[in-house]
């Protein structure tokens, strides 16, 4: 398994199937928080719900498909950072996020999106990175603003999120202004 560094303190790591109790107690502690916008929080109930939560992106991942990290902060899962759409054939993937409270300003969502945009477009030779947020989630649009991604448009009321209709800003950068946006 690999670690990358985001912080003195923090990692990532790739989030796999028998961390399923970490995950849930994890999700327990920011149930919440995190699912105002997220919803891995209401298909992670219990402990088989979560193990198969993790267990199907991990088939995905198998088919090079959606992949999911984890955030550890001093040996504790506080949150993550996944590929909700990896079409390699295509060149175009989304990257997204979630965070518990505890682990909430510090930057590692942004510093972990970076390592996740960097593989996409060095490792893998994608063309475009999109980001999809509800526009009602101001931290996630401003880890957007961060990045350096284009806000390019609004779908109006597109998403079911428990019971209320969201509309989702499609933020993206492509491959291009990735490699020019970056320090030499």
């Amino acid at each position: 398994m690999f670690a990358i560094d985001l912080a003195e303190d923090a990692q990532l790591k790739p989030l796999e199937v028998w961390h399923a109790e970490e995950f849930l107690a994890h999700m327990d502690r920011g149930r919440e928080f995190i699912g105002r916008f997220v919803g891995f929080p209401d298909r992670a109930t219990d402990l088989d719900s979560a193990r198969e939560l993790l267990r199907t992106n991990a088939e995905k991942a198998a088919n090079d498909g959606t992949r999911f990290f984890g955030i550890w902060v001093e040996g504790t899962l506080v949150g993550g950072v996944l590929y909700p759409a990896f079409d390699a054939a295509t060149g175009n993937c989304e990257v997204g996020c979630w965070l518990e409270p505890s682990a909430a300003g510090r930057g590692l969502v942004t510093a972990a999106c970076r390592v996740l945009i960097d593989w996409a477009f060095d490792g893998r030779g994608m063309h475009r990175v999109e980001w999809h947020v509800a526009t009602g989630n101001k931290k996630s649009i401003a880890v957007a603003e961060r990045l350096g991604l284009t806000r390019e448009g609004v779908m109006r009321e597109n998403h079911l999120h428990r019971g209320v209709r969201q509309s989702t800003e499609i933020w993206a950068v492509l491959a291009h202004e990735w490699s020019a946006a970056r320090p030499a």
